[in-house]
């Protein structure tokens, strides 16, 4: 499924999604990968949604931050709820970076792009981060491949590269592995933290 056509389906849940996701859900990965953090900076939430957990909690680690949603209408909610961020349509595999970040995350949002988009969007990330910066994200464990299924009546897709291959990019771009975790084993759900060398 092309990006545009995710954004859609998010666009048709967006009330929807921020009463259904938990508060808390992401948040210890989240609070794991800012161990690494810098402090201060710039911090970009990559398929922010319309919730703005995450951007609340960046804020309060001193980060000043942006998000991004493939989503008009989450973003358009995200811009309510979040008017201390900036906040961006865009779809990161393609999006052009406006400056570098010292912090991005990416919670259950890169694994909705096309097989053929998850390189070059980790490479972007990778691209996006200042020198010393942390990113987070989530990908799908096990072997290469593509699935789709239903949330909250949409109709989703979702790919990976499998963990093996994401770790050889990063290294690639120049980003050191800092952790990985399958943290809802049995789930195939997996935090990656990764770090930008030069610092």
């Amino acid at each position: 499924m092309e990006p545009a056509e995710t954004g859609k389906q998010y666009d048709g849940i967006a009330e929807a999604w921020a009463d259904r996701v938990p508060k808390a859900y992401g948040m210890k990965a989240l609070e794991r990968a800012l161990v690494f953090a810098p402090e201060g900076g710039v911090a970009l939430d990559v398929g922010c949604g319309s919730e703005g957990r995450f951007l609340r909690r960046l804020r309060e680690y001193g980060f000043q931050t942006e998000g991004m949603d493939v989503s008009p209408r989450m973003v358009e909610l995200a811009r309510e709820g979040s008017p201390e961020s900036l906040i961006h349509v865009g779809d990161v595999s393609g999006w052009e970076f406006p400056k570098r970040y010292d912090f991005i995350s990416a919670w259950d949002s890169t694994f909705h792009l096309p097989l053929d988009r998850q390189e070059p969007a980790l490479r972007n990330l990778c691209g996006g981060l200042a020198e010393g910066g942390v990113l987070m994200f989530t990908c799908g464990g096990g072997e290469a491949g593509e699935i789709s299924g239903t949330f909250l009546g949409a109709e989703l897709e979702y790919s990976t590269l499998g963990v093996e291959r994401f770790v050889a990019i990063l290294d690639g771009c120049g980003c050191a592995l800092l952790h990985v975790d399958y943290d809802q084993w049995p789930e195939k759900h997996v935090v990656v933290v990764a770090m930008k060398r030069g610092r």
